[in-house]
């Protein structure tokens, strides 16, 4: 059985979600190769959490400790520290390594990988579109990590231009481990699309926030918060405002151009309102609820297209196939002949 080595930089939710999705695999019985997980984590809150978890074999002192001689690196922090996160661990990372960047924004990210990698490192972009069953939860800390989190998602893959074909299937391989599909798309296009659904709700949230602190009624309107605007203005509370800041504005052109539609939005809507015009706030209600419905029902299926989607192969065909069949079996086999030889 073959072993191999990754490493977790940031153990939020997702970080620590990654985690256990290897220990499931580690523990399935039809195991076919052991994923040896470090982790990394600056936060002392966050630590208690993963201890509890089980999300890792050890913890690392520093970045470059970590990033040593791993066989994948995976990249979590919060996002004001991804650039520090390159700059200290990226130069660790072996000739040969995999980073997978999971951060929300890809163009800095390959900005700064193309920095600070070690130049026979291998980057890849990869966005996890999550498990239907938490699209709703609104829950982002590491104690809510899952190892089903990736299930019956997607995660989508940017790599990078220099990126050889072997790591790229890596990426793809190891989607399909944490229980993802995979689809491919082009860096520019997804910040672009990201601003419209993770910058501008955690705008709207804080500009919520922000309306009703400063209403004249704020004193008695705190009294009466409920889900509704908790689940509304929840970025405040489980995102740090470095990583709101540093979201908004390395994306801001998209940002601004989705806060722009937006307002146009809410300026119809207002207008009808105000004129008390019945049938107009009716026909908009429906009209969104009609087309909320058949998102929601697309989202929990998968099902995007009219064709029925193409059968994924088995985690273990795929690994076989493809992790150990290609890119990574190149190394191991060559760390056997080096052994026999001695």
């Amino acid at each position: 059985m073959a072993k191999i080595t990754v490493t977790i930089a940031g153990l939020g939710r997702m970080g620590a979600s990654v985690g256990l999705a290897l220990k499931r695999y580690n523990a399935r019985p039809d195991a076919r190769h052991q994923f040896d997980i470090t982790g990394v984590e600056d936060r002392p809150g966050v630590l208690k959490d993963v201890e509890k978890l089980g999300a890792v074999d050890r913890l690392a002192r520093s970045l470059a400790e970590a990033a040593r001689d791993r066989d994948i690196v995976v990249l979590a922090p919060p996002y004001a520290e991804l650039r520090r996160v390159y700059r200290e661990g990226g130069p660790a990372v072996r000739p040969g390594g995999v980073v997978l960047d999971m951060a929300p924004l890809k163009l800095p990210s390959a900005a700064w990988a193309a920095e600070y990698l070690n130049a026979e490192a291998h980057q890849v972009g990869v966005t996890p579109v999550l498990n239907p069953q938490y699209l709703f939860d609104g829950l982002d800390d590491t104690g809510y990590a899952a190892a089903d989190l990736f299930d019956r998602g997607t995660l989508l893959l940017m790599p990078a231009a220099n990126c050889v074909p072997a790591a790229v299937e890596l990426a793809s391989d190891f989607a399909t481990l944490l229980g993802a599909n995979v689809r491919f798309m082009d860096p520019a296009e997804h910040d672009s699309l990201v601003g419209a659904v993770a910058g501008l709700p955690a705008l709207l949230g804080v500009a919520l926030f922000r309306a009703a602190l400063t209403s004249p009624g704020w004193d008695d309107l705190q009294r009466m918060t409920n889900p509704d605007f908790g689940r509304a203005t929840h970025h405040l509370f489980d995102t740090h405002p470095d990583d709101l800041r540093d979201l908004w504005l390395n994306n801001r052109d998209a940002l601004v151009r989705h806060t722009d539609h937006l307002i146009a939005t809410l300026q119809a809507l207002r207008d009808v309102l105000a004129a008390g015009d019945r049938a107009a706030v009716e026909a908009a209600v429906i009209d969104a609820a009609d087309a909320y419905s058949a998102w929601v029902n697309r989202r929990f299926s998968g099902s995007w297209e009219q064709q029925a989607p193409a059968p994924r192969p088995t985690t273990g065909e795929t690994i076989m196939t493809g992790l150990m069949g290609g890119y990574l079996a190149k190394r191991l086999l060559g760390d056997r002949d080096k052994s026999a030889r001695r």
